[in-house]
């Protein structure tokens, strides 16, 4: 009988790890992504420990994912390395019995979604958006005037006007596709593009305006704008909204503006997605379905002011925010964004070359 006893005490103390590990979600996201309170209502309402961690590149969240055992059960990768990231076995697909609250999303931007996971099976969108330009309204105005090109990438990719913002600091994505898109539309070329001569064209604009270029970061600029270090970003949609929103807090004066520069611009989506070794796929669900719910869907995009894929939300998310149209835009300004692009490893490869170069401006 002692010995029933103790094994079963014994089966118990092996029991607890595995117990906890149930009772933990790792969850990794990009930078400044998620309310200030969704973390906790999500522990309350199941239980379930989060572990919250965050990246600011596609490039930092796929080397992690390619390796393997990340340690990770739900990721947030842009639409395009979602694509190929499937391809290589990356994700498990959704029990889509398990999340309800699918009946909440827009089902176009759900039909949009499916061109990078058909039948959306391995994902769900988070939240949507573009790539633009934040700038400090008199800054820019104080060095280029009332008539600034505020609404053309020449704003910085055009030397004669780079070069008089250089001093008050101009800043770029760290990050080859984007850039390097957004460059290709501005010379009038196919945007999604993989023809190598075509990549080095862009490369060669943004190498004339490099010497203007303060950084090359992808979450730093938020801040930056925000208290005055720099003028003029090249960033997402977003994270400029938070900027104009923290300087309009501390009441420092500084006035943050963004603009969807009239040669087009990059659409994309964030989509949630299980890794397929997560450890704890239960709770993975139980998150995924959490942030569908009409309210905390809301609250997110109320709080970081980038577009979402819940209609059901709409009615909870602020005028100010749904009625912008460089966050929602109307349909004649959809028409001119493009998409983001899934590459090759012969094309990942030219442009990881030319990205370098700009990089380093050699």
């Amino acid at each position: 009988m002692e010995r029933r006893l103790l094994a079963t005490a014994l089966a118990a103390l092996v029991a607890l790890p595995a117990l906890a590990q149930d009772n933990v979600l790792h969850v990794y996201n990009w930078s400044d992504y998620i309310a200030e309170d969704t973390v906790a209502k999500f522990e309350e309402a199941t239980g379930i420990k989060v572990v919250y961690d965050v990246y600011d590149s596609n490039e930092v969240l796929e080397a992690k994912l390619l390796a393997g055992n990340s340690g990770y059960d739900i990721v947030v990768p842009t639409s395009s390395y979602l694509q190929r990231q499937i391809a290589a076995g990356v994700y498990m697909p959704l029990d889509k019995s398990k999340l309800p609250n699918l009946a909440n999303m827009d089902p176009a931007l759900m039909e949009k979604a499916q061109a990078y996971d058909p039948g959306n099976e391995h994902s769900v969108i988070y939240m949507w958006g573009t790539i633009g330009i934040g700038y400090n309204q008199a800054k820019v105005e104080e060095r280029l005037g009332a008539d600034a090109p505020v609404n053309s990438w020449s704003l910085v990719f055009d030397p004669q006007y780079a070069s008089k913002l250089a001093d008050c600091g101009i800043t770029f994505l760290d990050s080859s596709t984007d850039m390097l898109q957004v460059a290709l539309v501005y010379l009038g070329l196919d945007p999604t593009s993989t023809d190598s001569a075509d990549l080095e064209k862009a490369a060669d604009m943004l190498m004339q305006v490099r010497p203007y270029v303060r950084y090359f970061n992808s979450s730093q600029y938020i801040s930056d704008l925000a208290n005055g270090e720099v003028c003029v970003s090249v960033g997402f949609s977003g994270d400029i909204y938070i900027a104009a929103a923290r300087a309009e807090e501390v009441g420092n004066g500084i006035e943050i503006a963004y603009s969807l520069p009239k040669e087009g611009a990059q659409l994309w989506f964030d989509m949630m997605a299980i890794p397929a070794d997560a450890p704890n796929p239960e709770a993975a669900h139980a998150w995924i379905n959490f942030i569908m719910d009409p309210q905390i869907t809301a609250d997110i995009t109320n709080y970081v002011s980038y577009a979402n894929a819940n209609a059901a939300s709409m009615p909870m998310v602020d005028d100010a925010i749904k009625n912008d149209p460089s966050i929602f835009p109307p349909p004649e300004v959809m028409a001119k964004l493009f998409p983001t692009v899934v590459y090759d490893a012969r094309t990942d490869r030219v442009m990881t070359r030319l990205w370098t170069r700009v990089q380093t401006g050699q």
